[in-house]
């Protein structure tokens, strides 16, 4: 997996809280590695297994090593680490 990007997105297709993150990702134009998870929430174990939660969205940043949820979190988050909040 080295040519993976640094980030993995585990999403839900037709998800809003998902396009959210993925508008923040393109804003900073972040390279991700997309993960569709299972849409009945009890069969997201992929997503359980690396976050805790099976709610999407998440992601985990091999960059800085966090793992976060829940789309608000996410794009304080891309604000704070890429965006312009990232060189004051």
């Amino acid at each position: 997996m080295a040519d993976q990007p640094p980030i993995t997105f585990y999403r839900l297709q037709g998800c809003p809280y998902c396009e959210r993150v993925t508008r923040k990702l393109g804003e900073y134009d972040l390279e991700y590695h997309s993960r569709f998870v299972e849409a009945m929430h009890s069969e997201r174990d992929a997503v359980k297994r690396v976050s805790g939660v099976r709610t999407v969205p998440v992601i985990v940043d091999e960059n800085t090593g966090v793992t976060m949820a829940e789309s608000a979190n996410i794009a304080e988050y891309l604000d704070r680490t890429y965006g312009e909040e990232a060189g004051a």
